[in-house]
């Protein structure tokens, strides 16, 4: 009867995603968003466009992803105006087998929508930048080395699936397997603002591969996401930073692991020490180094100013990085649950291979109503 009462009132689940969707129009800001697109069309349209490149990188990459998401609006209307239609069809015939696909597509539908929403929460200075994501393997010997790598492949698929550019600034291998820690850069329209949400202590609970009984093993890595900062916003003094160099470590190409390519930086004033080596040429793992130290002083400075948001409103000092933020159960009643907003996904094969999209927007609303 449940069922039957689920197909009868179909139409009218489909009609109030589509008032839902239509409502969001102003808080997604659509019509702001039509008008700067065509303000970015014509300034790439412009002769000295490219002489900027940095600027041209950013410009071009913000008009994408804004077309992407105006799509995602387009095509949304589109099958929901469709499926109305046909709900409205099969409800006088009667017909329960394309009402109950219609039913399976409403599920699709709210989820897609609350995706949507979530674009409206990006509101963060920092939201449309690029990402520079670490992750560090902590407690649990080699499965917490080998847990390390598949995060790194979990955020490597995200990225792939949103169309974004990913690459290793800086990776040191485990001793038997996995990664020690890795130090990525993924490229895209509101990459940190996406990535954000992953920034603390991931635990695994499985069954070792890695011992001979295969025992349950706990493992945790840590994972840091901070936005790429442009030179201009952050001036970093050069009686500030001690520079080393050395020879890169690990799998490479010809002249990878033969010169001393590979450079460390050390910030003085506040001990910060950043270092990149995946490139051949030192003046670019230089530059690569210089990126990511400008991007940890801007993090240092926005933790410092939440800290005291939260000690003149009484709240709690301490940082949350460390925390555990989500658990991944390999075994058993197979499941992913995020700590803050509750979120839970039985489907870890789909989390692992990089759908996350789920998680990102549940902390987007969680994040919005502990603000």
């Amino acid at each position: 009867m449940e069922d039957q009462h689920n197909l009868d009132n179909i139409e009218n689940t489909l009609a109030d995603l589509e008032t839902r969707r239509a409502s969001l129009a102003s808080d997604l800001g659509i019509n702001d968003n039509e008008k700067e697109i065509k303000e970015l069309q014509a300034a790439m349209e412009a002769s000295d466009f490219w002489q900027d490149q940095e600027r041209a990188i950013s410009v071009s990459r913000r008009l994408e992803g804004m077309q992407k998401n105006k799509q995602k609006w387009l095509d949304l209307q589109l099958a929901l105006t469709d499926s109305l239609d046909l709900a409205k069809m099969a409800t006088v015939e009667n017909d329960k087998a394309v009402l109950k696909e219609l039913a399976e597509k409403a599920t699709l539908f709210r989820k897609e929508l609350d995706r949507l929403e979530a674009a409206s929460l990006f509101t963060g200075k920092y939201d449309d930048r690029d990402a520079l994501v670490s992750i560090n393997a902590g407690t649990g010997g080699v499965d917490a080395q080998d847990w390390a790598q598949m995060l790194e492949r979990m955020y490597l698929r995200f990225a792939e699936r949103q169309g974004w550019k990913a690459e290793i600034v800086d990776r040191l291998a485990g001793t038997e397997a996995g990664i020690k820690s890795v130090m990525m850069k993924i490229s895209g329209y509101r990459a940190y603002g996406n990535l954000k949400s992953e920034n603390g202590t991931h635990r695994l609970l499985r069954n070792s591969p890695f011992n001979a009984d295969g025992l349950r093993q706990t493992s945790f890595a840590s994972v840091e996401v901070i936005p790429e900062i442009p030179a201009t916003d952050i001036v970093i003094k050069d009686e500030d930073v001690r520079i080393d160099v050395f020879r890169s470590s690990g799998p490479g190409g010809q002249s990878v692991n033969t010169t001393d390519s590979a450079v460390r930086l050390v910030h003085i004033p506040t001990g910060i020490t950043v270092s990149a080596q995946t490139e051949r040429s030192q003046h670019q793992n230089k530059e690569n180094a210089y990126s990511i130290l400008r991007s940890k002083l801007a993090q240092l400075e926005l933790e410092k100013k939440e800290e005291e948001e939260k000690r003149l409103k009484g709240g709690v000092v301490k940082a949350e990085w460390g925390q555990q933020i989500r658990s991944y159960w390999f075994y058993g009643n197979r499941l992913v649950k995020d700590h803050r907003s509750n979120q839970e996904d039985t489907n870890v094969e789909a989390v692992m291979d990089g759908e996350i999209d789920d998680f990102i927007a549940a902390y987007l609303k969680w994040h919005r109503d502990e603000s």
